[in-house]
């Protein structure tokens, strides 16, 4: 395993996940002009292997909405008579909005765009020394771009990720192989009651770990806690349920520590780091990869902290991840126990 599925695992994940080219990412338009101009440039950006064009928006809340649901990583606005300001004293006002809470993101989304844009007005522009556009570049909820504020939410995934499934799955593993859980389970108290505390004490830690994590990252690195902290909670909650689970299954299938070390760092830790979104764009990688991310918890969970502590969002918005990490939650813990009394039997 070590010698021939790892090198192809790395491979993949290195040659497609790891890059820091920007594409497929979705963008919208909120045009007050509606003119031929305005409509060429939205055409030069979806020919863009960087843009996917989503939506035509009329007003500022649908761009709101739309940033808050994570649809969309950019927002193009252009002024009213567009065409006749161009045209008539050589300037062009276009408002880029961009998602701030991934500040290398977002900075290359403006970047990408702004070069688009201002290479077209050039390009339909019969003297180009008299061009200017006027951008108005905005990044929400994160205007200073602080690289502290990606960072924070995928420190908290692989802190409880490797917290609870690597050292439960090593921690039960240990017992199977001193012999020590055999002791246990001829003992009166039921396997499931063995079982929750074992995953008790790393339940503890890891609710320890996110505290101290949330206290480190609001008060010495300035990192707000925009949402309701109430929700943040619940949704830490669940991701260290789940991440038990992944450990329960693991130790279920592993009889030694190497194997369940093993399968933690190739089936694990690899993917919850390079697949999530965590530390590059899932839009970006090939269509298997970001088929196979719908699988790992870590995406759903760094998708929903971001949205909840770094821009605020009403609970509503990240129900479709609290919904995903309950069902993987029920899903992984009856595969576990089920797996884990047919091998007590």
């Amino acid at each position: 395993m070590i010698l021939l599925v790892l090198p192809i695992v790395m491979m993949l994940l290195f040659g497609y996940a790891v890059t820091t080219e920007i594409k497929n990412t979705n963008f919208a338009v909120l045009d007050y002009s509606k003119d031929n101009y305005t409509t060429e440039i939205v055409n030069k950006l979806r020919s863009s292997e960087c843009f996917i064009f989503t939506d035509n928006f009329t007003n500022y809340k649908q761009v709101e909405d739309a940033f808050k649901t994570g649809k969309i990583g950019i927002v193009i606005v252009f002024e009213e008579n567009f065409y006749e300001n161009f045209l008539h004293t050589g300037t062009a006002s276009v408002q880029i909005l961009a998602d701030g809470s991934d500040p290398n993101i977002a900075k290359t989304l403006v970047t990408y765009a702004s070069s688009i844009i201002s290479r077209y007005l050039q390009d339909r522009n019969p003297n180009p020394n008299t061009i200017q556009m006027l951008p108005g570049i905005k990044f929400l909820y994160n205007p200073q771009l602080k690289g502290a504020y990606n960072a924070v939410p995928g420190v908290i995934g692989m802190i409880i990720m490797l917290i609870c499934a690597m050292m439960t799955a090593v921690s039960i593993v240990r017992e199977k192989e001193k012999g020590t859980m055999e002791v246990l389970l001829v003992s009166p108290m039921r396997p499931i009651f063995v079982i929750i505390a074992k995953l008790l004490p790393y339940f503890s830690i890891s609710t320890i770990n996110v505290f101290n994590i949330f206290i480190i990252s609001h008060f010495i690195m300035d990192v707000p806690i925009a949402g309701n902290l109430f929700w943040i909670i619940v949704l830490c909650f669940l991701y260290i349920v789940v991440s038990l689970g992944i450990g329960l299954l693991i130790s279920s299938v592993a009889n030694t520590q190497v194997v369940a070390l093993l399968i933690s760092g190739m089936v694990l830790m690899l993917p919850a780091v390079y697949m999530s979104g965590m530390m590059f764009p899932i839009e970006n990688m090939p269509l298997i990869l970001r088929v196979l991310s719908n699988v790992i918890p870590a995406r759903w969970f760094v998708s929903a902290i971001r949205k909840i502590m770094i821009m605020g969002v009403d609970v509503r918005y990240v129900a479709k991840e609290m919904m995903i990490l309950t069902g993987m939650i029920v899903t992984l813990i009856v595969v576990s126990l089920k797996k884990f009394k047919i091998r007590l039997e």
